[in-house]
This record gives C-alpha cells, sequence and structure tokens, in this order.
C-alpha cells in the first residue's frame, strides 16, 4: 500500500459475531477489548443489521490502535468470527476489497452498501 493510499483510512470497524451458544465468548472477548484498548464499542445486534447476516457488535477504533488490536484478537477471538475494514469513505470497498476475515468468511449482504451509495450520491 503506498503511503497516499494509507493515509486516507480514518479509522476501522471489527465487527465480532456472536449467536446464542457464543454469546458469553463474544461478553468476554468485548469486555477485554474495552480494558484494554482505546475503542468505541457500538451495540449489541441480536439480528442481522445493515451488510451483516449474524448477529454483532462493532469495534471502531483508529489506525493508530490497529498494530496492538488485530495481533490480540488473533489471539484471543474465543473461535469467534471476527470481520475487520478500514473506513475510507467507500464503504462497498471497504466491506469487499479492503477487508479482513479471521474465523469463518461470511457473506455480506453488500447490495445494501450499494444502495445507500447510489441514495447518497457517491460513486464506488
Amino acid at each position: 500500500m503506498s503511503e497516499e493510499q494509507a493515509g486516507t483510512i480514518t479509522g476501522y470497524h471489527a465487527h465480532i459475531y456472536f449467536d446464542d451458544a457464543s454469546e458469553e465468548a463474544a461478553r468476554a472477548v468485548r469486555e477485554e477489548i474495552g480494558a484494554k484498548f482505546d475503542t468505541t464499542l457500538g451495540r449489541w445486534h441480536h439480528k442481522p443489521v445493515g451488510p451483516h447476516p449474524r448477529w454483532m457488535y462493532q469495534v471502531a477504533f483508529e489506525p493508530t490502535v490497529f498494530a496492538k488490536l488485530i495481533p490480540w484478537l488473533a489471539l484471543n477471538r474465543r473461535g469467534l468470527t471476527i470481520f475487520i475494514h478500514p473506513e475510507t469513505g467507500d464503504a462497498v470497498a471497504d466491506h469487499t476489497d479492503h477487508a479482513l476475515w479471521m474465523g469463518e468468511i461470511l457473506e455480506l449482504n453488500i447490495d445494501v452498501l450499494r444502495k445507500i451509495a447510489s441514495n447518497s450520491g457517491v460513486t464506488n
């Protein structure tokens, strides 16, 4: 990635997926993230929201946190599926071309993002 491209990332989101059976593991991961890292912990979603096909919560963080949080998640995700993407202003590319997965790779509903982009006049 060129220096110019790296400068376009304004933040990151990690989406921690869970279900009834894994909710306690998700809660433990969330508590540890909140205690160890400078992040914003999003709401619990007990239904699919936006492009996300499963229950999840979001963890928002600055680019400077990436180098510490992502390796920690790799070693401490407790078997959970985690989707990580940058925030560049291009939601479709951020959720597809620029995305990282830990665990199972899920199929996102990218059409939701395309519809939002077309309604806002943003071209991808």
